[in-house]
């Protein structure tokens, strides 16, 4: 079936199968019998697009890392298939920002998504408006995190409020999970929609003794068929299913929370890990907080989220949860690479793997995001080609470039504005000489505690607007244990690399 008659004769049909054709400049090609995706070729002769994504996964923390604790068979056999960037950073560290840039191609500051709780703007294109535009099918199953009602592009969705519905009266399991609204794990989705009335599960969950906002995590109560993740994976997978009765190009983003909090994996998951048996980071404790900036002393000596983490034996079981919590994502990360395979679609579909950012997971004694150490702004990233070879790359990239790179692999204008420098030469050949070039990351914009990031060689460079800089090398210093940036010796590196970062973006603080 050709495109023409595919528009003209099945949009209903693709209605009854929850897909719709989005794009007005698909429909007007479509019309006077043109290409609609501006390169010559038909859509059918283009490469899908896969996007695995997972929530605050820590980079190191796979088998193929070299991690001997974590279970994560699937993401293993898929860096052994991929091209695996072994230093890519996000650009915020923190969910819904990281996320509006990955998206939008475009870096925090010229967004207006600070913060967990607001939207960035309809007028930013994603990419999903790019594909769409370039005659894709654009699906999204899963968390994005928007904050707000906005589709952002894409034309068939599926997100938390979906499987809330799915789950009926068994979302009391899931409110006494998380024990407090949290729109980073989906409950509410849209925050909004309870501005006015309030949290309606107030006084109605069961007191389990956390100290703080966050559980130290356990086993789930909640069947394993009825986590979001698993709720994820099938409908990724009915998706694809859908899809290859049709000759439409895809992009599918399927993203899942996990290992994200709550720190609750299904009861299978829960038994692989016993806390007795985890051991702690080895820099757990041990932070020359003499020379760290305030704020991070403070969430060092307080663990605000979780106060329980400040014991050795609690500490143990968030790592074992956390780690629980990590295979399960795994599992349903293969089921929809498997399903992949077992319709056909491997043989043309690039397939990314990535997270929105990391986990501290007890370095320095940090837990959770929020800082621009390796564990937390340092993301996984995987991407496989049709017929690529499977190599490492240790260049540093960004995914503010996931966007322009995904769309050059796969022949589709960027017409937007885009802070994204492509790397799909690195995907095609990663030991090319080209250098990517420095990596910038922000966080807490007009806040107190603003911060900016810049990675260049060895050296990671974070200037504070209101306490004392970073500098780490990250060569002879990978667990980040000495601040160089007060020694007379390094303040030449530290002039350097603060200009570098300025000319990137002046804070607007100062």
């Amino acid at each position: 079936m050709n495109r023409r008659k595919f528009l003209s004769a099945t949009t209903g049909a693709l209605g009854a199968l929850g897909l719709r054709a989005t794009s007005g400049a698909a429909q007007s090609a479509a019309g006077t019998g043109e290409s609609s995706t501006g390169t010559g070729k038909t859509p059918e002769s283009r490469p899908n697009v896969l996007i695995l994504m997972s929530d605050q996964h820590k980079r190191t923390c796979m088998g193929v890392a070299g991690d001997p604790v974590a279970i994560t068979p699937n993401l293993d056999r898929f860096a052994r298939e991929s091209v695996r960037f072994t230093n890519a950073y996000c650009t915020n560290p923190v969910c819904a920002p990281s996320r509006a840039s990955i998206q939008t191609g475009l870096y925090t500051h010229k967004l207006e998504s600070r913060g967990n709780s607001r939207p960035f703007s309809p007028k930013h294109k994603t990419i999903a408006h790019y594909f769409n535009n370039a005659g894709y099918l654009t699906a999204l199953v899963g968390k994005m995190h928007m904050v707000d009602a906005q589709t952002h592009g894409f034309g068939y969705k599926i997100e938390f409020n979906d499987w809330l519905q799915y789950l009926g009266p068994k979302v009391r399991l899931y409110a006494n999970e998380l024990g407090r609204p949290n729109s980073g794990a989906g409950l509410p989705e849209i925050e909004s929609l309870w501005r006015e009335e309030g949290y309606p599960w107030k006084g109605d969950i069961t007191p389990d003794g956390r100290l703080g906002a966050v559980a130290v995590g356990g086993p789930s109560p909640m069947e394993e068929q009825d986590h979001f993740d698993n709720f994820v994976a099938r409908e990724s997978i009915r998706f694809l299913e859908d899809y290859a009765r049709t000759n439409e190009p895809f992009l599918l983003v399927s993203s899942f929370l996990k290992p994200h909090d709550p720190f609750m994996p299904a009861k299978r998951f829960a038994e692989m890990f016993q806390p007795e048996q985890m051991k702690l980071s080895p820099t757990w404790g041990k932070a020359d907080l003499a020379h760290l900036p305030q704020p991070v002393v403070e969430f060092i000596e307080r663990c605000p989220f979780t106060p329980e983490l400040r014991q050795a034996p609690e500490a143990r079981k968030r790592v074992a949860a956390y780690y629980g919590n990590l295979a399960q994502m795994d599992d349903c990360a293969g089921q929809v690479l498997s399903a992949l395979t077992r319709l056909g679609l491997d043989k043309n579909t690039i397939v990314v793997y990535t997270a929105d950012h990391g986990e501290m997971l007890g370095d320095l004694g940090l837990w959770n995001k929020f800082q621009f150490y390796e564990g937390s702004c340092g993301v996984p990233l995987m991407v496989r080609m049709p017929g690529g070879a499977p190599l490492l790359c240790t260049q540093p990239v960004s995914l503010i470039s996931l966007t322009s790179t995904v769309a050059e692999l796969c022949q589709v204008p960027v017409t937007g504005p885009s802070d994204g420098k492509s790397f799909a030469y690195l995907v095609r050949k990663p030991d090319s000489p080209e250098q990517y070039g420095p990596v910038f990351a922000e966080y807490d914009l007009g806040m107190k505690t603003a911060k900016y990031m810049v990675r260049d060689g060895d050296y990671k460079y974070t200037f504070w607007v209101n306490y004392i800089p970073e500098l780490y090398n990250l060569r002879t210093d990978p667990e980040e244990m000495h601040n160089l940036a007060g020694l007379p010796e390094y303040q030449e590196t530290v002039a350097r690399l603060k200009q570098q970062l300025f000319a990137w973006h002046q804070p607007a603080e100062l």
